[in-house]
């Protein structure tokens, strides 16, 4: 079966200004909070949701959207099972990639960088902050696993909400956040015609950025 997807066109960025560098934070973190306080501001659905792509020792890639929570001069974190199939090639390979597409504001920011553990504390933090349900779902099953069907995810829920019956659940030692840790960022807007803005920050080795214009 074939499909012919030519027609799927339309035009970007009539309504936003040019991301020059000029109006640009010479900081791409002050930069990427801008935004993100932006796609907050135009109520988008999801976003904080990202692209997270890693790739195993011998670079076969795997990609998946994961939920972005929180971000400072230090990284972008996020939280998983440690034995998943990202948790498992971020152990044997911790360069990774972030993106972010906000369609409505025809806006992507697109990060590289070293993944590592976050802090326990920080994780039992985060954990403790999540909804119940939330939190007797991490208990459920390994993610990744193969399992026989729905039914058997939902005996093994039923059975931690037997076993955690008390207002306080413990974090399981097998989940916990990572940090993405930037030496690159990209941030591109898109214009009419295809003539789309597009400004690289590349992290230098005294610890400061250089960003430069790219041709769309």
């Amino acid at each position: 079966m074939a499909m012919n997807t030519n027609k799927l066109r339309r035009e970007y960025g009539a309504h936003n200004e040019n991301l020059l560098k000029g109006n640009a934070s010479p900081d791409p973190f002050t930069q990427f909070e801008k935004w993100f306080a932006e796609a907050v501001d135009a109520k988008l659905d999801l976003p904080d949701a990202m692209t997270l792509a890693t790739a195993t020792k011998e670079g076969l890639p795997s990609a998946r959207m994961v939920v972005l929570r929180g971000f400072d001069e230090k990284g972008f974190c996020f939280y998983t099972d440690y034995e998943s199939q990202k948790g498992q090639e971020i152990a044997e390979n911790p360069h990774a990639a972030l993106v972010f597409y906000w369609r409505e504001l025809d806006r992507q920011v697109r990060s590289t960088g070293t993944v590592e553990k976050m802090q326990t504390e920080e994780s039992d933090a985060y954990f403790a902050s999540r909804p119940m349900s939330s939190q007797l779902a991490v208990w459920t099953e390994r993610q990744s696993l193969v399992i026989p069907n729905r039914e058997h995810l939902m005996e093994n829920f039923q059975q931690a909400e037997q076993v955690y019956v008390s207002d306080i659940i413990p974090r399981p030692p097998y989940w916990g956040g990572y940090r993405l840790v930037p030496n690159l960022f990209e941030f591109w807007q898109g214009c009419p015609s295809r003539l789309h803005d597009r400004l690289c920050y590349t992290l230098q080795p005294d610890g400061t950025w250089k960003m430069v214009r790219l041709s769309p």
